[in-house]
């Protein structure tokens, strides 16, 4: 680590620590005598071409500082380069490593505390979509084939079933029982954006709360990270993620209406101006389909053999799984609530859509 962190400073390196806990890429804080910066190998088995998310990421931060915003209110953090002005470094195993700007007085936060952190984390994803919305999608990579294709998903895990002889067990049979019930819930957002009805745009891919950094003294949003899944999709995605990330109270797997109402509430202030009537329509298919589309994920990793989340023990993903989908179950007990707040918050002409 100590070699690969000196490809990209000149400085005394004092420290190595692992950082975070994110289940994909290996991060590191590396601590110099001139200062910190985010290290990170990034998973050649999940992207199988790492350099287009460093690609991605210079193309993001070229257009964010070129913007004439007087006071950007939401940093990306910038690229650390090599010592000999490279975008990233390749070792000799053919891993790729890039480094990030770290961003000194910032924390982050597992689950959200109260009402005001969800009123930020959804400002500061709207502001996100609506700063990027200038940018073409055709200027950026899909640094991941078939992520939140959910019926890509479906039929992934079909496959895997097929072949793969799995343990009986309450849980298993859950999960098996509640995807038979919902499958055809993955085409929705899908089939939406076939018709037209919904467009692409640049997207952030995996905008939960722990991805979001805070000013530790004002305690509001300052940046948001983990950018390697930044491509073109549907905002829809995101904003689900987010209120999944958000709204999922763990003890109980229940839907936290409130968190939910602060969440939209700020996020569409910041959407407004380019959203449609069809994309109110479709916010409560996309918070019902997130944690349907993780648990499939998670389940079909299980059946794989862990492949792909990070485990500490091998039914972790089963029980991840079995997590997602009673949260999705509490959605859709909640599901008159979500669009009641919805229909508070869409633009008259848009009401009739969202109450179709």
């Amino acid at each position: 680590m100590h070699k690969i962190a000196s490809r990209f400073t000149q400085s005394v390196i004092i420290q190595i620590i692992e950082l975070g806990n994110g289940l994909i890429n290996d991060t590191f804080l590396i601590d110099t005598v001139s200062g910190r910066f985010v290290l990170q190998r990034i998973n050649r088995r999940v992207f199988a071409e790492p350099k287009l998310i460093v690609t991605n990421l210079t193309e993001l931060n070229n257009y964010i500082t070129q913007q004439a915003e007087s006071d950007l209110k939401l940093r990306i953090p910038a690229i650390v380069k090599t010592i000999s002005g490279e975008a990233y470094y390749q070792d000799e195993r053919g891993e790729i490593w890039r480094a990030l700007q770290y961003l000194e007085n910032t924390m982050s936060f597992e689950t959200v505390e109260d009402i005001k952190q969800a009123e930020q984390t959804g400002f500061a994803l709207g502001y996100f979509h609506r700063l990027a919305s200038g940018l073409s999608i055709d200027r950026l990579h899909d640094t991941l084939p078939g992520f939140h294709i959910a019926p890509a998903y479906l039929r992934q895990y079909q496959q895997v079933r097929q072949k793969t002889a799995i343990q009986d067990s309450a849980e298993v049979r859950y999960c098996v029982d509640f995807i038979d019930r919902l499958q055809a819930l993955p085409e929705v957002l899908e089939e939406a954006k076939l018709r037209g009805v919904l467009a692409e745009r640049v997207i952030h891919g995996d905008p939960k709360l722990n991805n979001f950094l805070f000013d530790r003294d004002t305690h509001r949003v300052v940046s948001l990270i983990d950018l390697d899944t930044v491509k073109p999709g549907l905002v829809h995605y995101d904003i689900g993620d987010c209120i999944r990330s958000l709204c999922h109270i763990e003890s109980s797997d229940d839907f936290d209406t409130a968190i939910c109402e602060a969440v939209l509430t700020h996020y569409l202030t910041e959407t407004r101006a380019f959203f449609t009537e069809h994309d109110y329509f479709y916010l409560y298919p996309a918070i019902r389909l997130i944690p349907f589309e993780l648990g499939l994920r998670f389940f079909t990793d299980y059946l794989s053999g862990n492949v792909y989340f990070k485990v500490s023990e091998p039914k972790q993903n089963l029980w991840r799984a079995v997590a997602q989908f009673r949260f999705c179950e509490s959605i859709e007990r909640h599901k008159k609530s979500i669009e009641k707040i919805i229909t508070k918050l869409a633009p008259t002409a848009s009401k009739f859509q969202v109450r179709k």
